[in-house]
């Protein structure tokens, strides 16, 4: 297939059901667990335990919905603002948060946080903690100057995003771009994460082969530093499995902080 035929996510849209059956779920045959699951929840665990990473507000940028990277949040900030593109993320996600009748089960993706924490038998506390630390869940569009226009929101005391650059640029003059824009949601002094695959062309959602934006981890770092950001901590994941869903060589989880 052309990778200029491709479809965008931001776009074009996919289907997030397909999107989290085949990336996130507990079922047999979901064999990416390892890097899309326990990599991002041991990663930020230990990030925020540390101390360091916490305030009133995190915003939330990521691709397609998903929250298990947020259980390790939600003890640390009081406010947990999520940013979707899509109305169909939106709706998944406030399926989640109200416990509608065919909302995603995240339940084995809590049990691993606690497995991680050491506090597995506390994993229904931790969603209802997650649940009510998120207030709002925001539409926005990336190429407006106030992305959540006409809603202003609060400066973030720290900001993940999640697969979202990935999915979203065409390059690197983009991903600088888009990076730029997303810090400016920070406190001076304020954090931002990044999680991402690395060196990916594509990923798959049913029958949609989506574009990706491939970059190594010395790209990344040089646009962070680039944006003026200190750099507190950096591991890479080298994928192990195969599947054709998706073309990834490595995840990425970064966590830097500009200077007051």
């Amino acid at each position: 297939m052309d990778p200029r035929s491709r479809k965008i996510y931001h776009v074009h849209g996919f289907d997030s059901r397909q999107y989290l059956e085949h990336y996130f779920s507990d079922k047999p045959d979901m064999v990416l667990g390892d890097d899309s699951l326990i990599f991002p929840i041991e990663n930020l665990a230990k990030t925020f335990t540390q101390g360091h990473i916490n305030g009133d507000v995190l915003i939330d940028l990521t691709s397609g919905f998903f929250v298990h990277h947020l259980y390790a949040t939600c003890e640390f900030f009081q406010h947990i603002i999520v940013l979707k593109v899509s109305d169909r993320c939106i709706m998944e996600l406030k399926r989640w948060l109200d416990t509608r009748t065919g909302a995603f089960d995240w339940g084995h993706a809590t049990k691993l946080h606690g497995e991680i924490q050491g506090n597995s038998d506390q994993f229904q506390e931790k969603e209802g903690k997650l649940r009510s630390t998120i207030p709002h869940v925001v539409k926005c569009d990336f190429e407006k100057e106030n992305m959540t226009d006409p809603i202003v929101l609060p400066p973030a005391d720290c900001i993940i995003s999640a697969v979202l650059l990935d999915s979203i640029c065409k390059d690197q003059d983009d991903y600088r771009r888009y990076l730029r824009k997303f810090s400016r949601m920070r406190k001076p002094g304020g954090h931002v994460i990044l999680i991402g695959c690395l060196d990916m062309t594509y990923y798959t959602v049913g029958k949609d082969k989506l574009h990706a934006f491939p970059y190594d981890e010395d790209f990344a770092r040089k646009a962070l530093v680039g944006e003026g950001f200190v750099i507190d901590n950096c591991k890479v994941k080298k994928r192990t499995v195969v599947s054709d869903l998706i073309d990834y060589k490595a995840m990425i989880f970064i966590a830097a902080h500009k200077e007051k």
